[in-house]
């Protein structure tokens, strides 16, 4: 633009300095989304529809009109987060995109973050939220210092160790321990009427360890699958390299 020919918007960045997060906190929600668009070359048409949408998606349209500075701190995050995705990118890094939200705001992003995912983009999520990592990614590269093991969350998780079951029963007898003896299982443990039992494969596993234990006169009360979690791969693999 010549001189003299700045739009009203970009006048009002004159003096302006983006906070921490790159948010001009002298303009509104929809003047920042709007301001960065026209950066990225999006048409007048796509700013309105892409804002609009992003907006919505995490709870800020009510909101649009507020000067960003106005905003909270989780806030200011869901509106940089809209920030990056106003041109609608292939590829999106997000960096601990939760990181200070409170839970229902977490929970909003981490929708929208699987929402983006059915639209096909790529996303590379930085996280020390493992909890995190394991509900939204497909893939996960676990890295301290160096990258330490890439696999899908089951991948990761089954790296650890198998999976047990756990029986509940109303009482152990010996008939009952003798049957289950006959199954050949593996590091079964006793602990008064609790059984703890590694397994492979639980769904063609445990029907034959139940129906040992009611064919020899067990009761069983409940019947539960442990697996080895995310934190559990992390941990492992972080004591391992020590």
């Amino acid at each position: 633009m010549g001189d003299g020919e700045e739009s009203p918007k970009i006048r009002k960045l004159i003096g302006l300095v983006p906070d921490d997060v790159g948010l001009y906190e002298g303009l509104t929600a929809y003047d920042n989304l709007d301001f960065y668009g026209k950066l990225y070359g999006c048409t007048e048409q796509k700013r309105r529809e892409n804002i609009e949408s992003l907006l919505k998606m995490l709870g800020l349209w009510e909101k649009r009109d507020a000067a960003a500075g106005s905003y909270s701190k989780g806030m200011k995050q869901k509106l940089a987060i809209a920030r990056a995705l106003v041109h609608d990118p292939e590829v999106v890094f997000l960096d601990e995109p939760t990181a200070n939200l409170d839970p229902e705001s977490a929970k909003t992003v981490r929708e929208f973050v699987l929402e983006l995912k059915k639209e096909k983009k790529t996303i590379f999520l930085n996280t020390h939220n493992l909890d995190e990592a394991q509900r939204v990614c497909d893939r996960i590269a676990i890295l301290n210092t160096k990258l330490m093991a890439v696999g899908t969350p089951e991948e990761l998780e089954q790296s650890v160790h198998g999976r047990k079951t756990v029986v509940q029963l109303r009482q152990m007898t010996g008939a009952v321990s003798d049957s289950l003896k006959r199954l050949e299982l593996r590091n079964l443990l006793v602990e008064g009427n609790k059984l703890t039992i590694d397994v492979s494969n639980p769904e063609e596993e445990n029907p034959d360890i139940v129906e040992a234990i009611v064919a020899a006169g067990g009761r069983v009360e409940t019947v539960s699958v442990l697996s080895s979690t995310l934190e559990d791969a992390y941990l492992k693999l972080v004591r391992d390299a020590r």
